[in-house]
């Protein structure tokens, strides 16, 4: 396979996954606000910060507004990351790799954008239908990923999307379990309080991680969810699953069960086997802020080194 053809498929499943995601975070935290004091920094701060956008939010407002947190991580055109950039991106790469993916993820994904389309020309959604549109995105995005699954061949394009997903899935796990032991409480006072247990519920509802901590776990503590969201090796949104699945997808593209073959075969190897032999406790005297970041760090490394193995021009002449 071409590697501009793997990296566009590649691409497109990271978009997806990450506009989803946003769709998610933004649905758990709009329904957690009408429960919390009227702090709109406080509320809305951490979803900017999760995304990794707030210096381009900066820029663009004077100050932390639900309204305008809400249309700049759902429909501005000039946040790269928006819903709507997201989605529009996807939709684009779909077009370029349409011979490589079937009838039926096309139209998903052409329905995803004109929802969006539409989203964007009437922005200023009342509550209700903001919900109803995240709830849209949320499940038409899962839609795609069915429609993949079901009708794609295990062939490299499926092993490249897979790859694209998983890790875009293991990062903003990464990013929104950093906002809940960074920013969301205001002081130290409130943890185990009933405003901390509603930030744990909100958070694994987040990543629809709260049925099934529940049934492992019971009782919501904070290192049970940290645990159950960076190590479990079942739970499809931890990190650690999220590694496994791609190192299984790596394997299947360089051919090597064993050992490496190429530089994200062992960066993503080394992450995985630190998480697998990685201690709650320990994390968590180290710190878990500086534990995660650096969780994010390596996911970053992995990504560039999979464009540097599979993508790059270097990778095709070497091949050619």
């Amino acid at each position: 396979m071409l590697g501009r053809v793997a990296n566009t498929i590649y691409w497109m499943n990271r978009y997806l996954e990450r506009a989803e995601n946003y769709a998610r975070f933004m649905d758990v935290n709009f329904n957690l606000s009408l429960e919390l004091p009227p702090n709109q920094e406080q509320q809305w701060k951490p979803l900017v910060v999760i995304t990794g956008d707030w210096e381009l939010y900066q820029s663009l407002h004077s100050k932390v507004e639900k309204s305008k947190v809400i249309y700049f991580l759902a429909f501005d055109q000039n946040n790269p990351n928006s819903i709507y950039s997201c989605i529009l991106n996807a939709r684009e790469n779909a077009r370029a790799v349409r011979t490589e993916i079937t009838k039926e993820v096309w139209e998903q994904i052409n329905a995803l954008y004109y929802l969006v389309k539409d989203g964007l020309e009437k922005s200023r959604y009342t509550d209700k239908n903001l919900r109803s549109f995240f709830t849209e995105i949320k499940n038409g995005c899962q839609l795609v990923y069915g429609m993949y699954d079901a009708t794609i061949s295990r062939n490299k394009g499926w092993h490249f999307g897979q790859l694209g997903q998983v890790l875009e899935r293991a990062d903003k796990t990464s990013r929104v379990l950093d906002a809940k032991y960074h920013f969301l409480l205001g002081s130290p006072k409130q943890v185990g309080s009933s405003l901390d247990l509603i930030q744990w519920t909100a958070l694994l509802k987040s990543v629809s991680a709260y049925d099934m901590y529940r049934k492992k776990y019971g009782k919501l503590t904070p290192s049970g969810i940290a645990e159950f969201l960076i190590l479990d090796t079942e739970f499809p949104r931890s990190i650690l699953e999220c590694l496994i699945s791609a190192e299984n997808s790596l394997i299947a593209l360089s051919g090597s069960a064993v050992g490496f073959s190429n530089t994200a075969q062992k960066k993503l190897g080394a992450l995985k086997s630190q998480l697998e032999y990685a201690d709650i406790n320990d994390v968590i005297n180290q710190g878990m802020h500086e534990y995660l970041d650096d969780i994010q760090r390596k996911l970053n490394d992995i990504s560039s080194a999979i464009y540097n193995s599979f993508f790059s021009i270097e990778h095709q002449v070497n091949n050619y």
